[in-house]
C-alpha cells in the first residue's frame, strides 16, 4: 500500500539519495511515487514486494475463473442454459445480422 506520508519523491531527491530511498524500499516493503515537476511518473518497489503483488494477483484471477465455472456449472444444474444455436440466433436478431448455418 501506498504510504502518502512517506511514499513520494522527487526524481531529483532520488537521484541524489537512491541508497537511503532503496534502503527504505527493502525495509518496508512499501512502494516509492517518485514525481517529476510534482507530478507523478513512476512507481519504485523492491523485487520482492513487487513478485508477492505478481502472485496475489495471479491468485485472484485463479480464484475468479474457479468462481465463474462453479457458477456456470451451477445453471448448468438448475436449467439456466439453451443451446448455443438458439442464443446465436437470438444474437443475430438482436443485432440484425444473419447467421449461416454451418
Amino acid at each position: 500500500m501506498l504510504n502518502l506520508k512517506n511514499g513520494i519523491e522527487s526524481l531529483t531527491t532520488f537521484k541524489r539519495d537512491s541508497t537511503s530511498i532503496l534502503k527504505r524500499l527493502h525495509q518496508s516493503g512499501e512502494p516509492v511515487v517518485l514525481t517529476v515537476n510534482g507530478k507523478a511518473e513512476v512507481v519504485v518497489q523492491d523485487a520482492v514486494a513487487y513478485q508477492k503483488l505478481v502472485e496475489r494477483a495471479a491468485q485472484s484471477d485463479r480464484a475468479e475463473t474457479i468462481a465463474a465455472i462453479r457458477e456456470g456449472l451451477a445453471d448448468v444444474e438448475a436449467g439456466r442454459t439453451k443451446p448455443a444455436r438458439a442464443a446465436l440466433r437470438a444474437l443475430a436478431k438482436k443485432f440484425d445480422m444473419t447467421l449461416t448455418e454451418q
